[in-house]
């Protein structure tokens, strides 16, 4: 029997689910451009917001500058007037006393002439009229006593001569030099931008030392004004952003070193600006820097119930409350309000960190009061320090894998390694692992600095203060760790957010090229 013709229009079914398949492939590679598309549109979006914010941000700063600039200017003019005004009531007040100084001496002289020309007159009257009716006898007489009364006239004993001078020449003043002073009044010459230079810039040993240079030379400097926040964003410095600038006033150098930092943001925006004796600068073209450190919380799902953990704290609490505490929490549906993973503090979520909590049954329980970090080394060099109270009965600290048992205490198995101190019935300082001890004949210091290399399978210890090595563990790491800690009837702190510093770099250099008295553990 014959076979009948395919209707036209019609395909296999395997040439249907081939188209259907490519079908699918081109539309999932659309909508994977789609999403790509979106995902620089929103980028661009955001950066066209925050320009946006920028300049509505610099008109408001222009309005505020220049209505202040302004109110500067009068003020500063109003003084000007001020102290002309009182210079000329002290120059017309000097002019006035010295007219009426010489008013009043030419005032005596003039009436002390006056009197004496009277005098005179009278004198010269009585001589003409002696000279004319005196006869012989009584001549002689009557001129000897006009001859006496002459010689004690005033008319000869009065000085012909001013006292003082009408010359006033010496209250005459020149403003010429004055006027062209104030001719040339002119805005304050406002310093040059200074030029952060990056290659002079360093970030070591959680200290940030940033140098910079003038453009130009200017003697008229006084100083700089430094200013730094923390960021979690690549590049130049966003205008919204969480963190407030810092201050830094009166540098008198062009290099700065900030020290004591805590690195617990990625980068650091930098700006600095010149200031003399009366106004600033503008600010330099912002830098970002990388402080690349090891940040990590202390992850209080896995915690003992014996132990109360607050953000980077760590303390023995023999009630055991806070695990009830937690598991009302939970019932309630409020989740693990402690636990770092849920911290309000938390910016930015690091891929190496746990999920938020490890279950009810990975809680260290039973005699294994510990508890461990959440972010997970599986690469390149970390350090932190851990500052223990003294009193402690027992403490320990070093790393573990995330497997670690729930009953397992730290170095009591291979999958941890750790610094253990035993203060109850006998002290002893020892290095643990896989069920084996090592005592340390070193002094116990308070502060103890961690040094984890996982490629090169390095995980030392220090006094954090000196720098001394405690010990070295020579490893071989086959699954990410996680730092842990114990403690027995005490307490602890952590530090997280420290670089690994140059002191322990050197050493471990040396350590690695050379065997050390301290030994690794088989």
């Amino acid at each position: 029997m014959p076979l009948c013709p395919k209707p036209p229009g019609l395909s296999s079914p395997r040439l249907t689910r081939c188209d259907a398949t490519a079908s699918c492939h081109r539309a999932a590679q659309a909508r994977e451009a789609l999403r790509k598309i979106i995902t620089t549109l929103a980028v661009k979006n955001e950066e066209i917001q925050n320009f946006i914010y920028s300049l509505k941000q610099m008109m408001q700063n222009v309005e505020a500058n220049s209505s202040r600039a302004q109110e500067d200017l009068e003020g500063e003019f109003q003084s000007l007037y001020a102290l002309l005004d009182e210079l000329k009531d002290e120059m017309l007040m000097k002019i006035k006393q010295d007219r009426a100084s010489r008013t009043y001496e030419l005032q005596a002289q003039l009436a002390a002439c006056a009197k004496a020309l009277e005098s005179s007159e009278e004198l010269l009257e009585a001589a003409n009229q002696a000279l004319g009716t005196a006869n012989h006898h009584d001549f002689p007489q009557a001129a000897k006593q006009i001859k006496d009364s002459v010689t004690m006239a005033p008319a000869f004993r009065l000085s012909l001569k001013a006292k003082v001078s009408d010359n006033m020449s010496h209250l005459m003043v020149d403003f010429a030099q004055e006027r062209r002073l104030l001719q040339a009044l002119a805005f304050l010459p406002v310093p040059s931008t200074p030029e952060i230079d990056l290659a002079e810039s360093l970030v070591a040993d959680n200290c940030v030392t940033l140098a910079w240079r003038m453009p130009d030379e200017d003697s008229k400097i006084d100083h700089y004004v430094l200013e730094y926040r923390k960021t979690n964003f690549e590049g130049p410095p966003r205008a919204k952003e969480d963190q407030p600038w810092m201050v830094v006033e009166g540098i008198k150098g062009t290099e700065y070193t900030l020290s004591g930092l805590k690195f617990d943001m990625k980068y650091m925006n930098f700006r600095v600006r010149a200031c003399n004796k009366a106004v600033a600068g503008e600010f330099s073209e912002p830098v970002t820097l990388e402080t690349r450190a090891f940040m990590f919380r202390l992850d209080a799902s896995t915690c003992h119930q014996n132990l109360r953990v607050e953000e980077l704290s760590v303390e023995w609490d023999a009630t055991g409350g806070k695990v009830q505490d937690v598991k009302a929490r939970e019932k309630d549906g409020k989740g693990r309000t402690a636990s770092p993973a849920n911290s309000p503090a938390r910016v930015v979520q690091s891929p190496k960190r746990m999920p938020s909590g490890r279950g009810g049954r990975d809680r260290f329980t039973a005699e294994s009061y510990t508890v461990l970090g959440d972010t997970l080394i599986d690469g390149d060099d970390h350090y932190w320090e851990v500052r223990y109270d003294r009193d402690s009965k027992a403490f320990g600290v070093g790393v573990a894998y995330r497997s670690l048992g729930k009953f397992d205490q730290l170095g009591k198995t291979s999958a941890s390694w750790c610094l253990h101190l035993n203060n109850w019935l006998q002290v002893s300082f020892s290095a643990k692992h896989a069920n084996k001890a090592k005592v340390l004949d070193v002094p116990v210091p308070d502060c103890i600095g961690v040094y984890c290399n996982f490629h090169e399978g390095f995980l030392s210890f220090y006094n954090a203060r000196t720098k001394q090595l405690l010990h070295t563990f020579k490893a071989k790491f086959t699954q990410p760790v996680l730092p842990a800690f114990t403690v027995w009837c005490g307490s602890f702190h952590v530090s997280s957010g420290l670089q690994v510093p140059s002191a322990v770099k050197c050493l471990q250099k040396r350590n690695s090229t050379a065997s050390s008295s301290n030994a690794s553990l088989p």
